[in-house]
């Protein structure tokens, strides 16, 4: 037998082989993944830091090097990473300190005033089985239904109060998910500190391994993915903010209840691409219609009012151009994303989807030129 045709049979069998095994011990392989994921977490989460914190860390790095004196330019880079992380933290700062207050105050209050609300529920649901004389819900207890929620919220929260601090200083669930933040931090810091070096070595080895006729196409496709990637991370964190800035402005002039906490709400949930709004929406409807039916009709006008007028007119002004990807590819993306990975894959998927499309549009204007041509 030709030895080159006995080792591709080899190779084959080898495959194969390889193959049914992965296959029959499928969980297995799946937990040994997750486990190296796990141990890989600190690097992950400390890239995606410093992924974000890179264009503002390249922009003061910059503006050190013009203004420092010639010998002390080498230290441009480390003051830009120092400004970078204590506008981050200044920033987090702020936001805890304004909005977790206000978020317990509502909190708080949406506990005390389930009561009422309850009542309030009871007549718009007596209302509507009234007029709609569906006589088989009219013995129907709702307002039953909110005093037992009401009992179990109240216990719960006596319950967290008297035991989370004995959960916590048990647990070691809390120590690892520090030591996890900290060595994130370390490695983005590591990460954006030398960035121009790392860059430089990760272009050398993909100059060095790669066919020398893959190397241009590979550098054009990273390129391209880390492009979008930062176009999309602006793009939905300053949509968010805005959103929820504008909420809470029209909420407080058009005097809305629980206006800080709707308007976190309305902000967090606008990073989750397609379904963010609406579930934003849903949330806040539920809460707001409680109190008053029609302050949720209104509210829910004043929150689409909101949204076209920020996705059409600031949005585009603040962002630039969106990712340029069609709307089917969007759901496409979050369904298929969300459904593998969970949050994560909703985070990533439209991105990377985004990259895919640019690249087949490309390929495929690429050929038709070429076929133009002949």
């Amino acid at each position: 037998m030709d030895r080159k045709l006995f080792r591709q049979l080899i190779l084959l069998i080898t495959f194969a082989v390889v193959l049914v095994a992965f296959l029959v011990k499928l969980d297995a392989v799946w937990g040994w993944v997750g486990g190296v994921l796990a141990a890989f977490e600190p690097l992950f989460i400390g890239f995606a830091i410093a992924f974000v914190l890179h264009q503002p860390c390249n922009f003061f790095a910059r503006l050190y090097a013009q203004r420092l004196p010639t010998r002390a330019v080498r230290a441009a880079r480390p003051l830009a990473v120092a400004t970078s992380y204590v506008i981050l933290l200044a920033f987090l700062g702020v936001v805890v300190s304004l909005v977790v207050p206000e978020l317990i105050k509502s909190l708080e209050r949406l506990v005390n005033n389930l009561g009422t609300y309850g009542a309030n529920f009871q007549q718009l649901f007596d209302m509507v089985v009234e007029r709609l004389e569906l006589d088989s819900l009219a013995d129907l207890d709702v307002m039953g239904a909110f005093d037992d929620l009401n009992s179990v919220l109240s216990r719960a929260l006596e319950l967290l109060t008297e035991t989370m601090p004995h959960v916590i200083s048990a647990t070691g669930v809390v120590v690892s998910a520090v030591v996890t933040g900290v060595l994130a931090v370390v490695f983005s810091v590591y990460m954006l500190s030398g960035a121009p070096r790392l860059l430089a070595q990760c272009r050398r080895v993909v100059v060095t391994y790669l066919p020398r006729k893959m190397v241009e196409p590979f550098l054009a496709v990273a390129r391209l993915t880390a492009q979008t990637f930062t176009r999309y991370v602006t793009g939905q964190v300053t949509e968010a903010c805005i959103l929820g800035c504008l909420c809470f402005v029209g909420m407080c002039v058009f005097q809305f209840d629980y206006a800080p906490l709707i308007s976190v709400i309305i902000g967090v949930s606008a990073l989750i691409p397609v379904a963010g709004a609406y579930i934003g929406a849903i949330v806040a409807v539920v809460l707001l219609v409680m109190i008053d039916p029609m302050q949720a009709v209104w509210f829910l006008i004043f929150l689409v009012v909101l949204q076209q007028l920020e996705g059409n007119l600031i949005y585009p002004k603040v962002v630039g151009t969106s990712l340029g990807l069609p709307g089917i590819w969007v759901l496409a993306a979050v369904t298929v994303g969300s459904s593998l990975l969970g949050f994560v894959g909703l985070v990533i998927s439209v991105p990377i989807t985004a990259v895919l499309y640019t690249l087949l549009r490309q390929d495929l204007r690429a050929r038709a030129g070429g076929a133009e041509e002949k």
